[in-house]
């Protein structure tokens, strides 16, 4: 499946123990996209009502490429424009589900 456009793992740019919230802070300041598995990352946005970076997080059991690899790299073509301007990106195995950035304060991710 070759490695999709994905610029950079974590582990290259950072400590492998580096918070949360410095994650946050590098994507964004590079215009990355976080994608990720850990709902860590849209209660940030949710908390701290961010505009960037947009997070494409994986809700599945199985999250490697060939379980649902297809879908995630389906969703972030079709959800390019909303991820570039911010946004947050929900893939599970039965639907995809997009939020624009900022969340309101109210809402859970």
């Amino acid at each position: 499946m070759g490695d999709a456009g994905i610029k950079a793992h974590w582990s290259l740019l950072g400590a492998k123990n580096a918070p949360d919230p410095e994650i946050m802070a590098y994507a964004s300041a590079n215009n990355y996209i976080v994608l990720t598995h850990d709902l860590d990352f849209s209660a940030i946005l949710a908390a701290t009502h961010g505009e960037k970076p947009s997070v494409v997080q994986v809700r599945a059991e199985n999250v490697s490429p060939n379980a649902i690899g297809k879908q995630v790299i389906a969703a972030l073509h079709q959800m390019a424009t909303e991820l570039a301007d911010g946004a947050l990106l929900t893939v599970d195995p039965n639907r995809t589900r997009l939020r624009l950035l900022p969340l309101p304060r109210n809402e859970s991710p």
